[in-house]
């Protein structure tokens, strides 16, 4: 199989390729595209290699393109992709939503995909984490509402959201001026930020919405009562959520605990805490704090934690790419 990156010079794209190369995961070949063109400025299984710019023509000559950038590259290059039956792997919101396109998390809904799919967005990275600690319990008892409060790394907002952090950071340790932040709404180092994208006639943020919808399409839950407060954190890569959430039917601690525990992907904590700086780097959605809220047996409170970049980016789309693998590759 012959697989294109786009993106290849982000962080998403940096850590799909380190993924692939955990997983043994070697294509027949390989294209690494970006914005400009650079010379040895990827490196894959040990060796560099050139990033050319992409065209429709290029593209066309691979099986499967995976896109790690932002909407731009997609708007642009996937309706020419699929009008050519090749398979695409998309970590951009362009096509996330989009009716008839599955949202894939392969531990939680793999079976929705259709042997004749070849659109695969990758999900909002909070919605992802989220949904891992949510599915075990939606199987077990079922889901009435939820309500989460993020606490999302500096990594959400790409490479340009790391270094806005870092300058901020070491201007704080240096007593001086904070910089002007151009991506983030105000200086996130030393601070909390309750404003994840753009502010919407209804109040709440782009961010917050995607968590909304995005959560009900990856459980198959399209009425599931959900708010969202989502706020940036001066963390590096790990998203954290505080969960207060109502099941359909009565249920138990120790339950959900079992049901959490048999869960692929999870780690889950019956005491202790878990941070984000314990989980940067590694694949699994860790939930901890587990605790009813009265006596019902529908009433709970969790807190979930998983790395971003990984799971909440490169390892679902890498993971998506094994489920085209083990099914013989993309089909028509």
């Amino acid at each position: 199989m012959k697989i294109a990156l786009v993106g290849a010079t982000g962080v998403v794209g940096e850590t799909m390729l380190k993924v692939m190369e955990e997983r043994g995961i070697r294509p027949a070949a390989v294209g690494f595209f970006a914005s400009r063109q650079r010379t040895a400025a990827v490196s894959f299984y040990g060796e560099m290699h050139d990033v050319g710019v992409a065209n429709d023509a290029i593209l066309s000559g691979f099986d499967v393109v995976l896109f790690a950038g932002g909407e731009d590259a997609s708007e642009r290059f996937v309706p020419a992709l699929l009008a050519a039956n090749r398979t695409v792997i998309d970590n951009s919101a362009t096509f996330r939503l989009r009716e008839g396109v599955p949202l894939v998390v392969p531990e939680i809904n793999a079976s929705s995909i259709r042997p004749t799919d070849r659109l695969f967005p990758v999900a909002n990275c909070t919605a992802i984490v989220l949904c891992m600690a949510l599915a075990p319990i939606a199987r077990l008892a079922g889901l009435r509402s939820v309500v989460v409060s993020t606490y999302q790394a500096a990594s959400g907002a790409g490479r340009a959201g790391l270094d806005e952090l870092f300058a901020g950071e070491r201007a704080a340790v240096h007593g001086e001026p904070d910089p002007t932040p151009t991506i983030f709404a105000a200086p996130l180092a030393h601070n909390v930020l309750p404003q994840i994208g753009s502010f919407g006639a209804d109040g709440w943020t782009g961010e917050e919405s995607k968590v909304r919808d995005e959560t009900r399409a990856i459980l198959g839950l399209p009425n599931l009562d959900l708010v969202a407060t989502c706020v940036r954190v001066p963390v590096r890569t790990a998203h954290s959520e505080s969960v207060v959430l109502t099941t359909e039917r009565p249920t138990t601690v120790g339950d959900i605990a079992t049901s959490l525990l048999e869960s692929p992907g999870v780690v889950y904590h019956e005491t202790g805490i878990v941070t984000p700086r314990e989980v940067e780097g590694t694949d699994d959605v860790h939930v901890a704090r587990l605790r009813a809220l009265d006596a019902s047996g529908t009433r709970f409170a969790l807190w979930a934690v998983g790395d971003q970049l990984r799971k909440g980016a490169a390892t679902n789309a890498v993971q998506i790419l094994e489920l085209m693998l083990s099914r013989g590759g993309p089909r028509g």
